[in-house]
């Protein structure tokens, strides 16, 4: 893993990408250290004031700092998103790996379901499920980690297709180990490349979901600080006051190329081409 690192910081991509990343992951762990006000205090006397040495990044139509609520909803974006990420990378790559694995009828019925899926308008029923279920993590979690969970299957899949097809997995078979064991010594390790960038990718894709949730009302609800949330309040001052927008959006806009950059850093390191692997 260290060499890993090295490898993607030696990098000019993966140095940004890394920097970038971290940069905002830190500010979101030590908002609590490094946000002079509270992210929902409000000042009467402070609405709408353009960015100074008080408020570096100004003040909202309700007079709350804006520095404070950016580096804090950045907790919330990055801890959802990473959370669904984690759980769409498992079942999906598991079940890809599953169905390369198996191959036949099997994988040939799962593939048409999973094509179907892909075919739908996910963001509607997206906005259905959360709709029913509420706006919050318990229901956001799952949702954004089951529907990019089925990507995941259909990359993971077609790389499990090839690594199946090598000597070593026939000779497993040969051998008569079961498919768990295939699954988890042969199959599993030659694919956890693919499965740690298409991680990265996913992620970067939920903060974008995430945001565009909020920025609908269907995200994170007021006051609680979040960056689509903030360009959703802000955005017809934006003419006049355009520091309510353009911060938040920065900033989930850098986090975004930073995790990008950060992705095809490591996916090149370890000889992955994502463009070649989401063809597949």
């Amino acid at each position: 893993m260290l060499s890993l690192i090295q490898n993607v910081a030696a990098r000019p991509s993966g140095a940004i990408g890394l920097i970038l990343t971290l940069f905002h992951v830190g500010m979101a762990l030590l908002a609590p250290v490094l946000a002079p006000y509270g992210p929902t205090m409000q000042d009467a006397d402070a609405i709408l004031l353009a960015p100074s040495t008080a408020h570096w990044m100004g003040t909202d139509t309700l007079g709350r700092d804006v520095f404070s609520r950016v580096i804090y909803g950045g907790r919330l974006a990055i801890s959802v998103t990473f959370a669904a990420a984690v759980i769409a990378t498992l079942w999906g790559g598991f079940a890809g790996i599953f169905f390369g694995t198996v191959g036949g009828r099997v994988d040939e019925y799962s593939m048409r379901i999973v094509d179907a899926f892909l075919s739908m308008p996910w963001l509607l029923f997206l906005l259905l499920i959360i709709s029913i279920g509420g706006a919050g993590p318990v229901t956001i979690i799952p949702t954004l980690g089951f529907f990019y969970g089925v990507a995941v299957l259909r990359v993971v899949r077609g790389a499990a297709m090839q690594v199946a097809a090598r000597d070593f997995v026939t000779a497993a078979k040969a051998r008569g180990e079961k498919l768990w064991p295939i699954i988890t010594r042969e199959m599993f390790p030659n694919l956890s490349d693919i499965l740690l960038v298409e991680g990265a990718m996913r992620w970067s894709w939920m903060l974008l979901a995430f945001s565009s949730l909020s920025f609908l009302g269907f995200g994170a609800t007021p006051p609680t600080p979040d960056w689509g949330l903030m360009v959703a309040q802000e955005r017809g001052l934006l003419s006049t006051a355009p520091w309510g927008v353009f911060w938040p959006c920065l900033a989930l806009s850098s986090l975004i190329i930073g995790i990008n950059l950060l992705a095809d850093a490591v996916g090149k390191a370890l000889g992955l081409d994502r463009a070649t692997a989401n063809a597949v």
